[in-house]
C-alpha cells in the first residue's frame, strides 16, 4: 500500500467534508449571526463534538485499532471478529447509559459548561439543544467502531466520507426546516441527529462485504461475557487513558467554552467559526496521515519491525511540516480574507469578521503542534504505550489552562485560542522528544536542520505574497460582490502555494521523496 496515496484518497474525501462544513459555517453565520443563539448551539454541540474528536479521531481508534491489526496478523480473523463482536457489546450498552443519563442531566452539565450563561432563554434553549443532540454521542461512537474495523481492512473511503452526511443533515435542516420552526436554531439540532444516522446506515454494507458486521448481545448473559473477555479488557485498558491523553486541546476548548461564555455575547460563535476553519488542515493533513499510519504502525511493531515504524512516524512528521506549516501562516496572515469570504454575510458583520480574525491568528500559531500530536500520538499507542501520552497530557492540560491566566486578559478570545495552540506545540514537542528517546524517530540531525531550512525559504515566498494579498484588497467593502471576493481569495492563497512549492523544488526538495510503501 502506498501510504501518500491512501494519505491523499483520506484527505480528498475528507476535503469534501470540510467544505460542506465551511458551507454549514456559512449558511449558520448568515442566519444567525454571532448571537446568544448561536452561542447556545455552539455549547450544547461542544459535547457530542468533542466525543465525535475522541472516538472518531482519538481515543478509541488508538486503542483498538492496534489490537485489532495484531489479531488480525498473529491469530487470524475468526478471532478478531470475536474481538469485534464483545466490543460493540461492551460499547453499545456503555453508549445507552451515556445517552439517558445525558438527556435527564442535560441542565447540570450545562451549567458545569456554560456558567456565564445567566440569560434564561439562552440557558432553556441550551438545555433543549443539548437534548436534542445527545444521542448523536451514541450514534458516533457506533460510526467510530465501524471506521476503526475498516481502517484495520483498509478501507479508508467510507470512514473518510461520513462527516459530510453530518454536515448535509445540518445544511437541509437550516435551509428548510429552520424556517418552519418558532424557535429556528432547533431545527440545527435536528439536523445533526438526522445527520448522524445516516452516517451510521452508511457503514452497514461495507462492514457486510468483509464479513466483520458486529454482533451485538442483547442480553445480560451476553453482556457478562462481553465484560470478561481478556481481549476486551485490554480495549479497554488502553482506552481510558487514551481518552486523556489524545484529547488534551478537547478538553482545554471544553473548559474555554466554559470562560467564553462569561465574555461578551458572541464569543463562543467566534471561536467556533475560527475552529471550523482552523480544523479544515487538520482534518486534511493529521486525520488522514494518522489514520493510514496507525494500521500500518500497528502491524509493524506486532512483527517486531521497529525500523520501519521508525521511518513511518519520520515520514509522518516531513510531510506534515511540508504541508502544514503554510496552513498555519495563512491563518495568521490571511485571517481578514478567509473570514470575509467564508461568512460575511447576512447578520455576520464587520466586527464579527475582525473578532473571528483574531481567533484565526492564534489558532494559527498552534496549528503545527495540533496536527503533530496526530501524528506523534500513534507512535505510542501503535506499541500499546499508554503512560508516557497521559504523563505529557496530564502536564500539558495545566500548562494550558496557566496560559489562560496570561493570554486572556491581554487578548479576550483569542487568548483562549492562543492557549490551545501553545499547549498543542508543547504536547508535540514531549511526544516527539519521547519518541526519539525510544528510537521512534529516525532522520539525523543535520538532515532535519537542512529540510527547515529548505522549508522556511519558501515560508519567507509564501508569506509575503498572501501578506501582500491580505493588504491589496478592501475585502469588508467587497461583501456587495460575493463571488469577486471568493475568487481573489482562492486566487491569492494558489499563486503562494505556487510560490512555496517552486521554491521548494529550487531548494532541491524532491516531492518524490515523500512516496512511502507500507507493508
Amino acid at each position: 500500500m502506498n501510504l501518500l496515496s491512501a494519505a491523499a484518497k483520506v484527505s480528498s474525501i475528507t476535503m469534501l467534508s470540510r467544505v460542506t462544513g465551511l458551507i454549514r459555517e456559512t449558511l449558520i453565520a448568515r442566519a444567525f449571526g454571532a448571537s446568544e443563539m448561536t452561542d447556545a448551539f455552539n455549547v450544547a454541540f461542544r459535547i457530542p463534538n468533542l466525543l465525535r474528536r475522541l472516538f472518531a479521531e482519538g481515543a478509541f481508534s488508538q486503542a483498538f485499532v492496534p489490537i485489532l491489526s495484531e489479531m488480525n496478523s498473529t491469530q487470524g480473523p475468526d478471532q478478531a471478529k470475536k474481538l469485534i463482536n464483545v466490543v460493540s457489546t461492551l460499547l453499545f450498552w456503555s453508549l445507552l447509559v451515556t445517552v439517558i443519563f445525558g438527556v435527564v442531566f442535560a441542565p447540570l452539565l450545562i451549567l458545569a459548561i456554560a456558567t456565564g450563561f445567566q440569560d434564561k432563554q439562552t440557558f432553556e434553549i441550551t438545555v433543549v439543544l443539548t437534548q436534542l443532540m445527545f444521542p448523536y454521542i451514541g450514534l458516533i461512537s457506533l460510526v467510530s467502531l465501524a471506521a476503526g474495523i475498516l481502517n484495520t481492512h483498509q478501507r479508508f473511503v467510507i470512514p473518510a466520507l461520513t462527516p459530510t452526511l453530518l454536515n448535509v443533515g445540518i445544511i437541509l435542516a437550516a435551509l428548510f426546516l429552520a424556517p418552519q420552526l418558532n424557535t429556528p436554531i432547533y431545527a440545527l439540532a435536528i439536523g445533526v441527529l438526522v445527520g448522524g444516522l445516516c452516517q451510521l446506515i452508511l457503514q452497514v454494507p461495507v462492514l457486510l462485504k468483509i464479513g466483520m458486521l458486529p454482533r451485538i448481545g442483547l442480553g445480560y448473559q451476553r453482556l457478562r461475557q462481553a465484560a470478561s473477555d481478556p481481549d476486551a479488557k485490554r480495549v479497554l485498558k488502553l482506552m481510558g487513558p487514551a481518552i486523556f491523553a489524545v484529547s488534551v486541546a478537547q478538553i482545554s476548548l471544553l473548559i474555554n467554552t466554559n470562560i467564553a461564555s462569561h465574555m461578551i455575547a458572541g464569543s463562543v460563535s467566534w471561536l467556533s467559526y475560527a475552529d471550523r476553519l482552523m480544523e479544515f488542515p487538520t482534518a486534511l493533513l493529521g486525520v488522514a496521515v494518522g489514520t493510514v499510519l496507525l494500521p500500518s504502525l500497528s502491524k509493524a511493531n506486532a512483527q517486531g519491525h521497529t525500523e520501519l515504524a521508525s521511518q513511518l512516524i519520520t515520514w509522518g512528521i516531513r510531510l506534515t511540516f511540508l504541508l502544514a506549516t503554510p496552513a498555519a501562516l495563512a491563518l495568521f496572515i490571511f485571517g481578514e480574507p478567509l473570514a470575509a469570504a467564508l461568512y460575511h454575510y447576512g447578520k455576520f458583520t464587520s466586527h464579527d469578521v475582525e473578532m473571528t480574525r483574531l481567533a484565526l491568528q492564534a489558532y494559527g500559531v498552534g496549528l503545527i503542534g495540533l496536527i503533530l500530536v496526530k501524528i506523534l500520538a500513534p507512535g505510542f499507542y501503535s506499541r500499546q504505550n499508554i503512560k508516557t501520552p497521559v504523563k505529557i497530557a496530564l502536564i500539558v492540560l495545566i500548562c494550558t489552562q496557566l496560559l489562560n491566566l496570561i493570554f486572556v486578559p491581554l487578548f479576550a478570545h483569542a487568548g483562549l485560542a492562543l492557549s490551545i495552540g501553545v499547549g498543542a506545540c508543547l504536547n508535540a514537542a514531549l511526544l516527539w522528544v519521547g519518541l526519539a528517546r525510544r528510537g521512534g524517530v529516525s532522520f539525523g540531525k543535520q538532515a532535519w536542520w537542512k529540510f527547515f531550512a529548505q522549508l522556511s525559504v519558501g515560508l519567507v515566498i509564501f508569506g509575503v505574497i498572501l501578506g501582500f494579498g491580505a493588504n491589496y484588497h478592501d475585502w469588508i467593502a467587497m461583501s456587495a460582490n460575493p463571488m469577486r471576493r471568493i475568487f481573489l481569495m482562492l486566487a491569492w492563497g494558489a499563486l503562494a502555494m505556487l510560490g512555496y512549492f517552486m521554491t521548494l523544488w529550487i531548494c532541491g526538495i524532491r516531492f518524490k521523496e515523500f512516496l512511502r510503501h507500507a507493508s
